[in-house]
């Protein structure tokens, strides 16, 4: 198998809809052992539920931490340390959080600026910080971001920012870690039908329109978007590195979205 006896820490899986979990299954089935770091008691009460879903001996730790407190950062880290033998080989960050998503982003409060920053792109650095003395021998760190950080989405606003912070962190961390082989990349995964996303307004129909208009014709599943984390995790990736890939039926490649052609329809 592709990823046997590697050993790695997924943060951010909320439920069986997660772009998260769709990696966790995709890295369980190559043979990655994993541990789960998740947000609080109803996210470790789904995790649990899910655990026996992935193959046997796959899961070996689900645990809480906020990727915001140092302590909790810090007790996480020992735990993962006891169960993988000091040594961690990759971690997979599904970590975001926005607020002012509606309206006009000229009217987006510091407050909620700041909150989306933090969240969706600084957890990254604290994640890799934190992973960087276990991974003794080089490893991969991956995060899921989004074209709204790179293109102007309807009811993205300060989530846009964040994702685009999060890229550039990519870039600079991957420079940072290269000269220990630590890789960063991201996957910038089309819509799917996540909790997170439901919460923007009007999402409903850019999911469908971006079945219709994007080159493959259908939406993006999170096991596409597991088996792409799988591979960047591979040593079959081991030449990549400060790489944003995309993950999204080809619509990023669109300069101008047309309609199917009434052949398709």
């Amino acid at each position: 198998m592709l990823l046997e006896g590697k050993k790695g820490l997924i943060y951010g899986v909320r439920n069986d809809r997660s772009i998260g979990w769709g990696c966790a299954k995709s890295l369980a089935r190559e043979g990655a052992q994993l541990a789960f770091s998740v947000f609080g008691d109803r996210e470790e009460k789904d995790m649990n539920k899910l655990a026996p879903s992935l193959p046997e001996n796959a899961v070996k730790l689900i645990a809480q931490c906020d990727l915001n407190r140092d302590d909790q950062i810090a007790a996480l880290q020992e735990r993962v340390a006891e169960v993988f033998d000091g040594t961690l080989d990759f971690v997979i960050h599904s970590v975001a959080f926005a607020k002012g998503l509606s309206g006009r982003y000229v009217d987006v409060s510091a407050d909620d600026w700041l909150i989306s920053l933090q969240s969706s792109a600084y957890t990254l650095v604290t994640a890799a910080r934190a992973a960087e003395p276990l991974m003794t021998e080089g490893g991969s760190i991956t995060t899921l971001t989004y074209i709204g950080g790179e293109r102007v989405i309807p009811n993205y606003n300060s989530a846009g920012i964040g994702k685009a912070a999060l890229e550039s962190s990519v870039r600079y961390l991957a420079a940072d870690l290269g000269p220990k082989n630590i890789r960063v990349n991201a996957l910038s995964a089309g819509p799917t039908m996540t909790l997170s996303a439901r919460g923007i307004s009007g999402f409903g129909d850019m999911y469908k329109q971006h079945a219709q208009i994007s080159p493959l014709r259908h939406s993006t599943t999170p096991d596409e978007v597991g088996d792409a984390c799988a591979f960047l995790t591979s040593h079959w990736a081991r030449g990549i590195t400060g790489e944003v890939i995309y993950v999204d039926s080809g619509y990023h490649i669109l300069g101008f979205p047309t309609l199917p052609t009434a052949s398709e329809s």
